[in-house]
């Protein structure tokens, strides 16, 4: 089922692997729901092949297409986090309208998103994090880059992207959409203390986006007495789409399973 469409449209010649299905969706199912995000610039795309291992094991499954995402670069250039957050809290509202148990999870700024809903509704029952972006491998002279270039270029090439073969969004990094990421990298950074429910994270050894040390930040800052961490040797930036996808997935149940009945 189709939720919010925000300008989703097939076969969009904007975006990489267009032919992908990418729009928001709620896949009904039991009563423990999993609220799951793509990350920047991407679609669900990029988390289907992970939702439908959660829906086959009985979960209710619902994903945002985040505004600005799925549609051209220039909206992603005109929306600010908040909007993501705003997104976000509708779909995971959605949730607790059919399920008992409700878990967040996202790969990369979907890590992220998941991090700061957790902070603001404690009826989460859990947190599963891919790679989350709390640091990026971005340097002091690429912010400033940043910052100066953004009131005269819309948005710059990327060297590659990881998984191309599967991974759908913007070939291109909009500049501007790039600050409210690291904003929204802020606000999080924020309210990790606020975060009390068990929390698994995933990283992956080749991840090149995001800091080796990002899990360990997590993991001491924020305040839940259940954490895990899991590096996935095999596996770059996007972890769910990777090649240890069948571990991050049965681990990621294994986890769920854990926390529903205890």
């Amino acid at each position: 089922m189709a939720f919010e469409n925000t300008g989703w449209s097939e076969n969009n010649p904007n975006l990489h692997n267009p032919h992908f299905a990418g729009d928001a969706f709620i896949w009904q199912a039991g009563p423990v729901g999993v609220f799951l995000s793509h990350g920047f610039t991407a679609t669900t795309a990029e988390i289907r092949p992970l939702a439908k291992k959660f829906h086959a094991r009985g979960y209710t499954v619902a994903a945002p297409l985040l505004p600005g995402h799925g549609t051209k670069i220039q909206d992603l250039n005109r929306v600010d986090w908040q909007a993501w957050v705003s997104a976000g809290q509708a779909m995971l509202a959605k949730l607790f309208e059919t399920c008992e148990q409700v878990f967040v999870a996202g790969e990369s700024m979907g890590g992220l998103l998941s991090l700061y809903l957790s902070s603001q509704e404690p009826r989460i029952a859990g947190v599963l994090l891919y790679a989350p972006a709390i640091r990026t491998t971005l340097r002091l002279s690429d912010y400033v880059k940043l910052y100066l270039g953004a009131s005269f270029v819309e948005s710059v090439g990327r060297a590659s992207l990881d998984r191309s073969d599967l991974w759908q969004g913007y070939p291109d990094l909009p500049l501007k959409g790039t600050i409210q990421f690291l904003r929204f990298q802020a606000a999080v950074n924020k309210r990790l203390s606020h975060i009390h429910q068990p929390v698994l994270i995933f990283q992956g050894r080749k991840d090149t986006t995001v800091v080796p040390e990002a899990g360990e930040l997590l993991m001491n800052a924020i305040s839940s007495a259940v954490k895990e961490h899991h590096w996935m040797e095999n596996s770059s930036h996007v972890i769910v789409l990777d090649v240890e996808l069948e571990q991050v997935a049965a681990t990621s149940i294994q986890f769920i399973e854990r926390i529903k009945a205890g």
